[in-house]
């Protein structure tokens, strides 16, 4: 008798007579129970990973795997006539990121986790996420995300402590998820700091909600909108929420473990994701010296020896600027502190470009963590390049060795085991299983590439895909596939430097080479998801242009055969784990020198689908590892578009009036067939965009990008040939595995035992 069943016994419960709410609530029983029975990691040296987001997605089918018992209760459910796979559809996807930045923070938990690390997430519990989208006249809306259920993952503790502002002090509480790691006997926690008092009655229209009262909506929402001071504020409060709870935490935890402060580096480090957490620095010199007694200079070493920082991002406009004004008017006595490193810097660095208060009184989030952390890392071979000779030379030429690469990974464990287990079970079947434990041994399918029976398989999986993706989206979202075409999916946060603009010109020159007579050989699927910001006006129209599309395309009884779009909505984990499998073609198509990393592109590599990219962010490791001949690279490379924008050398009118392809699907934008469809206003403002700005240069990729696309289909069609550079980029995934990155961290900057 399996555990399982006895602990059913015990419970007086039979699977068959259970609903499958019933089974859920069940298993997320039996799972807290077994995870209560592993030890807490205990190492001396503990390492806080504070992050905005956690995009951690469902967790009963990723628990069961990292037990070790997925295949037992999947058999045991079978057996009473029951299907896991409809027991994990009950489960609500929790709501605590948005895109790459949250997903990735939720890999390393994990795989910190399984590398038996002593590290922690340390974020905030919000209770309507970001948002939900919908899609009403073509066009996103977005609607508060409930997801917190009375039974959930979240343990509640006594943790509490006092958050003080400027003009009152918040209690807060904490919440916490058990994260697992694969088949180890220790455990760590996601900490997520919560409010009593959260007020839903707030949120009147969509996700609109005043502001103003951060004693009930602190943590209602992820990134409220900041297009006012009001929304910039509380993204303040919320930061300095974030960081106070997770200093306190550290603090108290180290004091436990026998720490007198004065060795606090020695028990503690704090990894700062992204510049969201910067607060932490001046909070924990505040809390040392005001609460704890040391003196000034003391608590800056102490903090330095203990702070990493990791850049996500190349844009300028992501780093964080906080006018000095709204600081004081949320959290002074932080205010004071970050004056004095201020000062600290100019005694030494009279060069404004690297201090932390600019000449506008604004605080420079990434200025203050470089300057005071002992580690400065990228998240791609390429991006950590542009970062030290590039973005912040300035700060590379001071502290060279500060400087870093990281490159980001994903978790195996969810991203093969559980979303393709057809293809994880073949690669066992293949290779053994030793690649769980070492993903490198993933190179040994390479003696196959040569193998027919194996393309063969491979073909099967991936039709098999497909089918299951076309069932879900047909239940889910009454979208009908069609599983015999070629999946081109580009599934990415919408912003203009990821260029689903650029995808969506495409689809409109073929839609137009159609028209005409051309038809491909095989018909093609273009998959879109993910959400814009709801501020982000341009990033709003491309998505009405994608929906206005759809509805063109889609509905047209001489181009429907051959070409279809559609934009999946509210696009999440849970989604990507049925649309990766089932892709064949992976678009990475941002504007070369903008993307820091990227991981969707590991994910679809893992998976079996081809890269059509630029070569930007981890791109290039992934052309330097499969081969550049097994992906499909297109577009003006790194250095030429940086002294681009250096000279401002780039005009889109020239590639408009250059090219007749260009020109005509760019036309088609504001054309009577889509004008009946779309919104003038909308459509009329992309149009205007990209042809008198496109700041991140549309255009100038655009020709080749059809190039290399109309290539890459027509190589479909040797599935031998397809199949084998499958097989190299399959096997050469396991670089980009996130307990290698993790490993990396841990050996070189945090040195946890």
């Amino acid at each position: 008798m399996t555990q399982f069943r006895q602990y059913l016994e015990n419970q007086g419960k039979n699977l068959t007579a259970l609903s499958n709410e019933e089974i859920y609530l069940t298993l997320m029983d039996y799972i807290k129970k077994l995870a209560a029975q592993k030890t807490k990691n205990t190492a001396k040296r503990k390492v806080y990973y504070i992050s905005a987001e956690f995009l951690i997605g469902k967790l009963l089918s990723n628990n069961l795997i990292n037990l070790g018992i997925y295949d037992e209760i999947q058999e045991e459910l079978a057996a009473a006539g029951k299907s896991l796979a409809q027991v994990e559809d009950v489960e609500p996807e929790p709501s605590l990121g948005n895109g790459g930045l949250g997903r990735l923070a939720s890999c390393f938990i994990d795989s910190m986790a399984t590398l038996g690390i002593n590290g922690e997430g340390v974020g905030l519990n919000y209770h309507c996420g970001l948002f939900k989208q919908v899609f009403r006249n073509h066009q996103q809306e977005a609607e508060a995300n409930y997801w917190i259920e009375d039974n959930s993952w979240l343990t509640p503790t006594s943790v509490s402590y006092d958050i003080p502002f400027k003009d009152f002090t918040l209690k807060s509480r904490l919440d916490r998820i058990d994260v697992l790691g694969y088949q180890q006997d220790h455990k760590n926690y996601l900490n997520l700091f919560d409010i009593d008092g959260l007020d839903y009655s707030l949120i009147k229209d969509g996700i609109s909600f005043d502001k103003t009262e951060i004693k009930k909506n602190l943590t209602l929402f992820l990134y409220p909108d900041d297009s006012d001071k009001n929304g910039e504020l509380l993204r303040i409060y919320q930061q300095y929420f974030m960081v106070s709870n997770a200093a306190q935490l550290l603090l108290d935890e180290a004091l436990e473990r026998g720490s007198n402060l004065h060795n606090l580096p020695d028990y503690a480090y704090v990894q700062i994701n992204d510049t969201h957490p910067s607060l932490v620095i001046p909070e924990l010199i505040r809390l040392l010296t005001e609460k704890h007694g040391l003196d000034f200079e003391e608590a800056v070493s102490i903090v330095s020896k203990m702070v990493g920082y990791t850049n996500h991002t190349i844009l300028a406009e992501a780093l964080e600027k906080w006018p000095l004004d709204y600081l004081n008017d949320v959290v002074p006595h932080l205010v004071t502190i970050i004056e004095k490193l201020d000062s600290l810097i100019r005694s030494q660095y009279p060069d404004s470009a690297v201090q932390i208060i600019d000449s506008d009184k604004r605080v420079h989030m990434a200025h203050m963590d470089i300057h005071f952390a002992n580690s400065v890392n990228g998240v791609a071979a390429l991006h950590t390049d542009i970062l030290k000779n590039s973005e912040l030379k300035a700060f590379y030429n001071i502290y060279p060795e500060k400087f870093n690469n990281k490159t980001n990974g994903i978790t195996f464990r969810r991203w093969l085991e559980f979303a393709n287990q057809d293809l994880a079970a073949y690669i066992k079947d293949l290779i053994g299983k030793d690649y769980l434990y070492d993903t490198t041994k993933l190179e040994d399918l390479l003696s196959f590439a040569d193998d027919r029976a194996v393309h063969a398989k491979l073909s099967v999986i991936k039709h098999q895909n497909k089918r299951a993706l076309k069932r879900y989206l047909k239940d889910n979202q009454n979208i009908e596939l069609d599983e015999n075409s070629i999946i081109d999916t580009q599934i990415k946060r919408f912003h203009e430097y990821k260029r689903q603009q650029m995808n969506a010109l495409y689809v409109i020159h073929k839609y137009l080479a159609i028209k005409k007579g051309q038809m491909p050989k095989r018909k093609i699927t273009v998959i879109f998801g993910g959400k814009a910001a709801p501020a982000y006006t341009i990033a709003q129209d491309i998505i009405h242009l994608i929906l206005c599309l759809s509805e063109l395309i889609n509905n047209d009884p001489q181009v429907s055969p051959y070409l279809n779009v559609h934009l999946v909505e509210n696009y999440n984990v849970s989604l990507a784990e049925k649309l990766i499998p089932a892709t064949d073609i992976s678009e990475q198509i941002s504007l070369a020198s903008k993307e820091a990393s990227g991981t969707g592109n590991m994910k679809f590599m893992l998976n079996g689908a081809l890269t059509l990219g630029t070569m930007d962010g981890a791109n290039v490791e992934i052309a330097e590892l499969a081969g550049r001949e097994n992906i499909y690279t297109f577009g003006k490379d790194a250095d030429t578009i940086i002294d681009l924008y250096a000279q401002s050398g780039y005009n889109p009118s020239d590639y408009y009036h250059s090219s007749a392809d260009i020109k005509e699907a760019l036309d088609f934008v504001i054309s009577d067939r889509m004008l009946a469809i779309g919104s003038q206003e909308r459509l009329s403002r992309l149009y205007q965009e990209i042809t008198s700005k496109d700041w991140f240069m549309t255009l100038i990729d655009l020709q080749d990008y059809i190039a290399v696309k109309e290539q890459m289909l027509l190589d479909y069609e040797d599935q031998e040939s397809w199949n084998k550079k499958v097989i190299h980029n399959i096997a050469k995934a396991g670089f980009f595995s996130s307990d290698r990155t993790i490993a990396q961290y841990n050996e070189e900057i945090w040195h946890s035992s």
